[in-house]
């Protein structure tokens, strides 16, 4: 779809809600006061000298690739890009997805450090590893000391 058919469907739409919104006013419009409905009108009046006055302005669009100079390091807008230009607008990219990749490192590497730690506690402890299965001795650890 070209930005044409969009502009013309985007004008389209809003002349539908504009045509809607007037008719629901104009049916509630009859149980106004006349002051309040003279006043009305008279914005509305306003409003749509407005829009026309708006309309008839024509803007004149800037040009978009204009060249500023030719010297070194002058502004250029429009052209191809340098290589550094390229590297400069992939190396954010780059970097990100490099620290996204350290995080994951490092926490992998602490995950196992804790799992490393738990087993050494229960393989240190003199009970043996299936008694903290044993439902048993759950209940024991729940039960208040004698």
């Amino acid at each position: 779809m070209t930005s044409t058919n969009i502009y013309q469907d985007r004008e389209a739409l809003e002349a539908r809600l504009a045509f809607r919104l007037a008719a629901g006013l104009s049916e509630q419009a009859s149980a106004l006061p006349n002051d309040l409905s003279e006043r009305l009108r008279v914005a509305r009046e306003q409003a749509v000298a407005r829009a026309r006055a708006s309309r008839s302005v024509v803007a004149v669009p800037a040009a978009a690739s204009a060249v500023v100079g030719h010297s070194r390091g002058s502004a250029v807008l429009g052209g191809a890009p340098s290589p550094w230009q390229r590297l400069a607008s992939v190396l954010p990219l780059v970097v990100l997805v490099a620290g996204l990749l350290l995080i994951h490192q490092w926490v992998a590497h602490e995950q196992v450090l804790a799992a490393v730690e738990i087993d050494s506690v229960l393989l240190a402890d003199d009970l043996p590893p299936a008694a903290y299965t044993d439902p048993g001795f759950a209940e024991y650890l729940k039960s208040p000391p004698p």
